[in-house]
């Protein structure tokens, strides 16, 4: 195991080495978690397509100095649990080795193919370094490549979130009841 990499994600950064400074930041804080962001991504992001992955990169909004963010999306399609799990566990190697090469604003989400399972590492290594500066170009010098034409771009909606009884709902029309002065009242007498 190597001696200069925390044992326990609570240790702090001043532990590690100076070499370590040079990574942005912890997997954990570069990567994509929320279900919102994953479909801003879908929404915005053009598809992109390399050998053995497709991905989607889209610039954040605001543009922050906040480091790039990474997403996996390994569905049930490519295979059961242990092998989507060795996918990941293969990307997310990859990813961390190559993640300075994201400039800092953009969000990437990868989907790999089930090729990526019998793929040497070296080459899937490769493919992430390819896509990576790929889209870092694409980000600082072409960013119309990387988003769909205007048009097809949705107009956000927000989620509603909580039980439907927090959902305001427009309040209901009064019946207008017509009463006539002939019409008996409850005592059988009229008006």
């Amino acid at each position: 195991m190597n001696q200069n990499l925390p044992r326990h994600p609570a240790q702090s950064a001043s532990d590690s080495t100076s070499s370590d400074a040079a990574a942005p930041t912890r997997w954990a804080e570069s990567r994509l978690r929320r279900h919102a962001d994953y479909q801003r991504v879908y929404a915005v992001a053009r598809k992109q397509f390399s050998s053995s992955m497709a991905w989607f990169a889209s610039p954040r909004i605001p543009s922050d100095a906040a480091p790039a963010r990474v997403g996996l999306t390994v569905g049930k399609v490519l295979g059961k649990a242990h092998e989507r799990n060795r996918i990941k566990r293969r990307l997310r190697a990859a990813i961390q080795a190559h993640r300075s090469l994201l400039p800092a604003g953009l969000d990437l989400v990868l989907h790999p193919r089930r090729t990526a399972l019998s793929t040497p590492f070296a080459q899937i290594s490769e493919e992430v370094t390819a896509i990576f500066t790929a889209a870092a170009s694409a980000a600082l010098h072409h960013p119309d490549r990387l988003v769909k034409k205007p048009s097809a771009v949705p107009e956000p909606t927000r989620v509603r979130r909580g039980p439907k009884s927090q959902i305001p709902r427009p309040a209901p029309q009064a019946r207008a009841v017509a009463v006539s002065a002939s019409a008996p009242d409850s005592n059988g007498a009229a008006r």
